[in-house]
């Protein structure tokens, strides 16, 4: 039977140290292993490339708001093909991608998806509308939640639960099937699973558990199985998009920088900048109805301005995150490097939605929005749909308000609800900014909707400035502004008027689908990205000698007359260090009884390098790596045994090799028992703390 064990000190200990997995007074009486080696800083091992074992990759963009999927044949890998059009959608929009909603039935089965599921909700009777289960903007959650597990909930519109991990499930299983059918459509072939890598973004500020936990959801929705964890890749956004990026020719970009601007003027004061927005969006519009594009098979030419040391950032502004990453491009070969570790956070597009649920929580009572959304769940969905078409038209020059159409149900609704009309709550409110139209409308001027994207806007602008001003990433010659909120232009107004006199702001053509895109050719060439930094110090709990004047008294430990110093921090790799593709760091450990099956080792981390015990206040434990241990093979000539507990020397001593690498998007561990040179089964966890 496999023994489950925690690390501590019932052995005798070699010169080196031993990993322990907590402070001392929780873990003093059990023992299990030794590290034989204490590994030094990451070495390079050089991996050679393989021979393709894969047809098609399939990329998921699994974004707050929208998602979509894309793909492209490993034998015609310049030509990356988007989803279908999907049915539905507001008037007048081209959509290749899909609302990132999801519709359960009462008895929690899986009804739909995206427009589908956004429509079906729309139209069912309001009270039949509360015993559906209605996700939206689910996303954030994983980002939001401190201690993401299994059995984290997601809170549906009527206010039910149910297991995040099997709502993201629902979602990855109706695109794997949507993504399998489209490709058997184009292919010639039968397709067999092996044949198939997948690809799924996750934004690059997500921690590891977010990461295992979309790994978890693709395994629970067939993408691959658990055995076959190679199949599947978790791509960082503003990573791929980076990676499309490269390849970008001239005339498929928007350089906002070629026409500087003076009170919202061209320099010659004839024409209103915004013109050159619309001109952009037109752009972006046209683009959208061809679904195959052609990448380029080296670089682009917009890289040819580039020397040996030029630096880009990419602000990846989706939905719900912001994600900023600086990358150096490296030539002849084209790889990438990324300069500083990757940083953003919770400034998406959502954050307009909310200040606009604030600004009608002033003007209709915060008691009265919270019952309306509980009893009228698919007209509050209404309504949010109704904000979201018309703040893709926000724009800075804009002179006519915007009109936004309530609900009848809101207006009666609230008649019932506060005995007066919505015109005279208006009026109650002293909002000025906000009017009231005979046509049942919203009247939001100018300055309101100024006041709903400041706030978001003016985040994202420090965020990109603070970033700019670090050492590591002065002179920048480019940024690039990709997602779904780069389309905004009172984003790139407010981002261009910030910093368009630092450096060239660009916008590709197709600004939305960089990252799906930059996805495909991530699953094509995991390897292009060569050199990452990394996002925390990871480290373990060992012992050492204890050295008087040196450690502080209460991590003495004195065992077989030696005395020891607990709870040491043994840093595998630090905050913001760069680790490149192939690096790896080893530790060997010695299984502390004979016949054990199971080694457990906690892992800890730290948002800094200025790290000395696990017990320090900016150190926590964020997970575990488990080592299933094979029968050990009795080499020919052994005699006896060892005493339980007790690590000896020479030929008997047991050792286990564990090599973990950090270079990756996901951190991956691999072991070997060293005697017999046989593979052990080794995996990490960061979702069970």
């Amino acid at each position: 039977m496999a023994e489950e064990v925690q690390l501590d000190s019932n052995l005798q200990i070699p010169a080196g140290s031993l990993s322990i997995p907590s402070s001392p007074a929780t873990a003093r009486n059990d023992c299990s292993i030794t590290p034989l080696t204490p590994s030094p800083s990451p070495r390079v091992e050089v991996r050679p490339r393989m021979a393709c074992p894969f047809s098609v990759v399939i990329a998921i963009d699994f974004g707050t708001t929208s998602s979509g999927y894309a793909f492209s044949f490993t034998h015609d890998s310049e030509a990356i093909h988007m989803m279908k059009r999907w049915e539905g959608g507001d008037p007048g929009v081209a959509n290749q991608k899909s609302p990132t909603c999801l519709l359960l039935t009462p008895d929690l089965r899986f009804h739909s998806f995206g427009f589908a599921a956004r429509d079906f909700y729309h139209d069912l009777d309001p009270e039949e509308a509360q015993h559906w289960l209605y996700f939206d903007k689910f996303k954030m959650k994983i980002h939001s939640t401190s201690d993401l597990t299994m059995e984290t909930e997601l809170e549906a519109v009527n206010g039910r639960k149910v297991r995040a991990i099997e709502v993201f499930a629902h979602a990855l299983r109706f695109f794997r099937e949507h993504a399998l059918k489209e490709v058997k459509d184009q292919s010639s072939s039968v397709l067999e699973g092996e044949e198939i890598r997948w690809v799924i973004t996750v934004p690059a500020v997500w921690r590891q558990p977010a990461k295992q936990f979309m790994r978890e959801a693709a395994y629970l929705a067939g993408l691959v199985s658990p055995d076959c964890p190679e199949r599947l890749l978790i791509a960082l956004e503003p990573e791929a998009a980076s990676i499309y990026c490269r390849k970008l020719r001239l005339h498929q970009v928007i350089d906002l920088s070629l026409q500087p601007i003076t009170n919202g003027l061209d320099l010659d004061g004839t024409r209103p900048f915004d013109s050159s927005f619309r001109q952009a969006r037109e752009q972006l519009r046209r683009s959208r109805h061809s679904r195959t594009f052609l990448v380029e098979s080296g670089t682009g030419e917009l890289w040819s301005e580039l020397q040996t040391g030029d630096r880009y950032v990419v602000a990846d502004c989706g939905g719900g995150t912001v994600d900023l990453t600086v990358h150096q491009i490296e030539q002849p070969q084209g790889t990438l490097k990324e300069l500083y570790k990757a940083s953003g956070g919770p400034y998406g597009a959502v954050g307009v939605d909310l200040a606009f649920e604030a600004m009608l929580c002033q003007i209709f009572g915060e008691d009265f929005i919270q019952s309306f959304k509980a009893k009228r769940p698919a007209a509050w969905v209404d309504l949010m749909i109704a904000f979201e078409a018309r703040k893709r038209t926000a724009s800075p020059g804009r002179a006519n308000a915007l009109n936004i159409s309530l609900p009848f149900s809101f207006i009666d609704f609230y008649k019932r609800h506060r005995g007066q009309s919505v015109e005279a709550a208006l009026r109650r409110s002293n909002m000025n900014i906000v009017k009231w139209s005979s046509q049942g409308m919203l009247r939001l001027t100018q300055e309101a909707m100024n006041e709903l994207f400041q706030p978001t806007i003016s985040n994202i602008v420090r965020h990109i400035e603070e970033l700019m001003g670090k050492p590591e990433v002065r002179c920048v010659r480019f940024l690039f502004l990709v997602g779904g909120f780069a389309e905004s232009p009172m984003l790139q107004k407010a981002v261009q008027k910030a910093l368009g006199r630092t450096c060239r702001i660009i916008i590709p053509h197709d600004v939305g689908l960089t990252i799906l895109k930059g996805a495909v050719l991530f699953g094509l060439d995991p390897t292009v990205v060569r050199v990452r930094r990394c996002p925390v110090t990871y480290g373990v709990g060992v012992l050492n000698r204890f050295v008087e004047g040196r450690h502080p008294r209460d991590k003495l430990l004195i065992k077989d007359g030696r005395e020891w110093c607990t709870d040491i921090f043994d840093r595998f790799v630090s905050i913001d260090q760069s680790v490149a593709l192939g690096e790896v760091v080893r530790r060997s450990y010695t299984p502390a009884r004979v016949g054990q099956r199971k080694i457990i080792i906690n892992i800890y981390c730290s948002a800094t390098d200025d790290v000395t015990y696990i017990s320090d206040p900016n150190v926590r434990k964020c997970g575990t790596i488990t080592l299933d241990l094979p029968e050990p093979l009795v080499p020919p000539g052994a005699v006896g045994g060892a005493e339980a507990g007790a690590v000896i020397a020479g030929p008997e001593r047991r050792e286990i090799r564990a090599t973990m690498q950090f270079g990756d998007t996901e951190i991956k561990v691999t072991a070997i028992d060293v005697m017999s040179d046989r593979s052990v089964r080794a995996s990490i966890d960061f979702l069970s703390n």
